[in-house]
């Protein structure tokens, strides 16, 4: 079996159209009859490509232990249903037109599995075992942003695709952005975009404001950009603390908070740190004397937080109650396979894997090159969360994000995956979003793509 069989007439005009990006033989190539990913391609060899055989190996790389193993593990449910309706159909491959269920461009999907441990080196090793033992031909995963950051560096090294999955970090794609690296997640600078002019108009003018971040990465770039955003709003930060990841004691980190005099505590934490450093806020009886803001939420964190969240801002990048076809399907079929309602990391999950695939399936080939440029520039609206764009100068989408708050205990709905209510979405390019110019993109040099 060749890709080739699969190409229609639009697929070879479209891989002609991007010839001027890949030279006069990658052309050639496409218009006799190679250019797929078996081994009589025409494209040279680079990473894993070309694929041997009939199958398509994928790598599922998430933490299935550490802080943030809950988010991992919703983010695996979610790999996973996406490469069955890759193989069978089903989800938004039924509404997705690149998309057939029948395989990508010819080819079966198979899938391997890693765990990241929440830990950088361990996600690294992990990736490099599915690259060089499993022949991987892309591989996803996130949670944490030292975790992605590690694995998309290692990506451009050995010349295959990362599709990131739950990373917030600002440096995801800014100082340490990459060429075979893309993500959906908004980040950092978008969230402190998002929540500053809500917030404030909720507490008031001339606050003054606190922090405790998580100590690498994602909560430097959070801290970052809280400051940024609500000092630019009028508000006064009177300390900054960093607390160790995996921390499950903040109660003397949260009394030196509250004796500080602020109005207001930020709390950039996830997962279950997340989780613990606002039970415990509101357990020493903090929420009396401060407002509490969680700048990212996500449901398990919330799940583990219980009635803590009661009136706690933060944001998050999706929900399976919006009110939209995208949304109930991908939520409809989730909750039949898995009996439980998907959280924002998963949809970043399958939808991350379910647009690598609609990009082979455009490219007419799993050459890389080829693939990272019928991603780059692309633009959606079929992701349940609005109109979305993948960037070219930087590979972050730019896209609408959601302001939510906590609901009492009493609210909530487990069953339904129900925290919090969506008091915003906040669009994006009126509400949130930057110039290439600008904020995290200003810092990014995505490298090479291999075939220059």
């Amino acid at each position: 079996m060749t890709e080739n069989n699969t190409q229609s007439r639009r697929d070879v005009l479209k891989t002609a159209g991007g010839a001027g990006m890949v030279g006069i033989a990658g052309l050639a190539g496409c218009l006799e009859g190679g250019g797929g990913g078996g081994g009589d391609s025409e494209y040279p060899s680079l990473g894993n490509y070309p694929i041997e055989g009939d199958t398509a190996t994928i790598g599922f790389n998430v933490p299935q232990t550490g802080p943030y193993q809950e988010e991992g593990a919703d983010e695996l449910r979610a790999y996973e249903l996406a490469a069955d309706h890759l193989n069978n159909g089903g989800g938004w491959v039924d509404m997705w037109d690149d998309l057939s269920g029948d395989g990508v461009n010819g080819y079966e999907i198979d899938y391997v599995t890693g765990d990241t441990a929440t830990d950088a080196d361990t996600a690294r090793e992990s990736a490099s075992r599915m690259i060089e033992r499993d022949d991987v031909i892309m591989f996803g995963g996130g949670s944490s942003s030292a975790t992605a950051i590690a694995q998309q560096g290692l990506a451009q090294q050995e010349k295959v695709l990362y599709m990131c999955c739950l990373t917030h970090s600002n440096d995801t794609t800014g100082g340490d952005c990459v060429r075979y690296g893309f993500r959906e997640m908004f980040n950092a600078y978008m969230t402190g975009q998002a929540l500053a002019p809500i917030v404030k108009e909720e507490f008031g003018d001339g606050l003054d404001f606190y922090q405790l971040y998580a100590d690498y990465t994602w909560g430097q770039t959070v801290e970052q950009s809280i400051r940024d955003f609500f000092e630019d709003a009028g508000w006064n930060e009177i300390d900054s603390v960093p607390t160790p990841l995996g921390s499950d004691d903040y109660s003397t980190f949260l009394q030196d908070a509250r004796d500080s005099g602020a109005d207001v505590l930020f709390l950039d934490h996830y997962g279950l740190d997340g989780s613990n450093s606002v039970s415990q806020a509101v357990d020493q009886g903090i929420n009396e004397d401060m407002e509490i803001v969680v700048p990212l939420y996500n449901v398990p964190m919330a799940a583990g937080a219980g009635g803590s969240i009661e009136g706690v801002f933060g944001t998050d990048g999706w929900d399976a109650n919006l009110d939209n076809e995208p949304t109930q399907v991908f939520a409809e079929s989730f909750e039949e396979e898995y009996d439980s309602t998907p959280s924002s990391p998963a949809r970043l999950a399958y939808s991350g894997t379910l647009n690598y695939a609609a990009a082979v399936e455009r490219a007419g080939t799993f050459y890389p090159p080829e693939v990272i440029r019928e991603l780059e520039g692309h633009e959606w609206s079929n992701g349940g969360i609005g109109d979305e764009i993948m960037r070219e100068c930087d590979h972050q989408t730019m896209r609408d994000i959601l302001v939510v708050r906590g609901l009492s205990e009493s609210e909530q709905d487990p069953d339904s995956g129900r925290y919090w209510e969506v008091v915003e979405q906040s669009s994006y390019p009126d509400a949130v979003g930057y110039d290439c110019e600008n904020g995290p993109a200003a810092e990014c040099e995505l490298g090479e793509y291999g075939d220059e």
